[in-house]
């Protein structure tokens, strides 16, 4: 039984109950009915979080366990990194323990990832974790979270980077916001500046998704973890990572499904028009109780345009991600410039001439193959470019028979 003496305050509870939370082994509604009926129950016989969720059957001992190593961890490191001072956890991913800090050199905070020591045996992790810092040492750009510093100290490796006060676009999205289009775009245009400063250094994010896009107090957009990033040039890990889909199944590209090796900027235009479908919708793209299921549609299934979900977007938004994420890359926009051309367009309420070209081309592309592009898969706006594509063509066909016909009449006349 626990006592008032081991129990000192309600920061190991608190902890406990967060990291419980962060690695998903209860809900926040869980966690919230655990701490209402801790402080009912600690007014007659104190009881611990931990052995109050294993009674209420929200988690197990064995998972008890590993949070108790964890936060044991989480306070080693606290006197293991030099030369900074760490205050407190921000959040913890299956990979690393994230951890807000003070640089005592420079005096200001800072954010350090940290690379569990289960992990740290394991080369190919700590190889990946070194990546991701010198990945993002490359960048300098306001919209993509800035390397400051990696290493390993007391049996722990780590990468710090620029803290950012704020929030990310996963907190209001998973709050069921959903975004008004000029807002959204204000959004997507700055993380698309980051992403052509990266392709512009050689460098494909491969994971542009929503908990990855932090928004500052002064309303910054930063692109953030280059935990998946590669290099363009780089063959020989794209041939070590053949065959292997690299992403988070809502907003992965198709290629990236497939395991290609000739991934490209383009992938990451995909991960962006899938979060900014979700930001203007409120929904996932496409969505599934499996997440094998989740990438089986991005592969297969037609994609419902934006504007068909919420009746308010303008044509122009709903066009520019569909050709986002057009299942073919080279239906994409070829490269984040003409992307960020289309999206000033539409935010000053003008048309995205770059997806009207691509659309065009796409569709002409279809009927000279003698496909039949049905209305229930691309929408009433394509049908109708297609119906006028066909009636052209019947009018000109026709307008073809009566000259052949007037020429042979005045040939019979004569």
């Amino acid at each position: 039984m626990a006592t008032n003496e081991t129990r000192n305050d309600t920061s190991y509870d608190t902890l406990f109950g967060k990291i419980a939370v962060e690695q998903g082994l209860c809900t926040d509604a869980e966690l919230r009915r655990s701490l209402e009926e801790l402080q009912s129950r600690s007014k007659i016989n104190p009881i611990m979080l931990k052995d109050l969720m294993m009674d209420l059957g929200y988690i197990t001992q064995s998972q008890s366990d590993r949070l108790r190593k964890s936060i044991k961890e989480s306070k080693a490191v606290t006197h293991q990194i030099p030369g900074y001072k760490v205050l407190g956890k921000l959040g913890a991913g299956a990979m690393a323990v994230v951890y807000k800090a003070q640089q005592l050199s420079l005096n200001r905070m800072v954010a350090i990832k940290v690379l569990p020591k289960r992990f740290s045996g394991n080369p190919e992790y700590v190889e990946r974790f070194f990546k991701e810092g010198q990945a993002a040492g490359k960048l300098n750009h306001n919209n993509i979270v800035q390397a400051v510093d990696v290493g390993e100290a007391g049996g722990y490796h780590y990468f710090v980077m620029e803290y950012v006060e704020g929030k990310t676009l996963h907190d209001d999205l998973s709050a069921g916001k959903v975004f008004k289009e000029d807002e959204a775009l204000g959004i997507i245009i700055q993380v698309a500046h980051a992403l052509q400063h990266a392709h512009s250094c050689g460098l494909i994010h491969r994971d542009v998704k929503p908990k990855n896009i932090m928004i500052n107090t002064a309303g910054v957009v930063k692109l953030a973890d280059m935990g998946l990033a590669r290099e363009t040039t780089d063959i020989e890990a794209a041939q070590n990572e053949a065959g292997k889909a690299y992403g988070t199944p809502y907003y992965i590209s198709p290629e990236q499904i497939r395991g290609k090796i000739d991934i490209d900027g383009r992938a990451d235009i995909y991960g962006l028009g899938a979060t900014l479908y979700h930001m203007v919708t409120g929904r996932v793209p496409f969505m599934a109780d499996d997440p094998a299921d989740v990438m089986r549609k991005h592969l297969r299934e037609e994609l419902i345009p934006p504007d068909h979900i919420n009746t308010q977007l303008s044509a122009g938004i709903s066009e520019v991600i569909e050709v986002m994420m057009a299942k073919n890359k080279e239906d994409r926009y070829n490269n984040v410039d003409e992307l960020l051309t289309d999206l000033e367009a539409v935010r000053k309420g003008q048309s995205p001439l770059r997806a009207h070209k691509r659309f065009d081309v796409s569709v002409l592309g279809q009927l000279g193959k003698g496909e039949v592009v049905k209305a229930a898969d691309e929408g009433p706006d394509k049908e109708d470019t297609i119906a006028r594509y066909r009636i052209a063509t019947l009018v000109m066909g026709a307008v073809v028979a009566i000259l052949l016909l007037t020429i042979v009449f005045l040939l019979v006349v004569r």
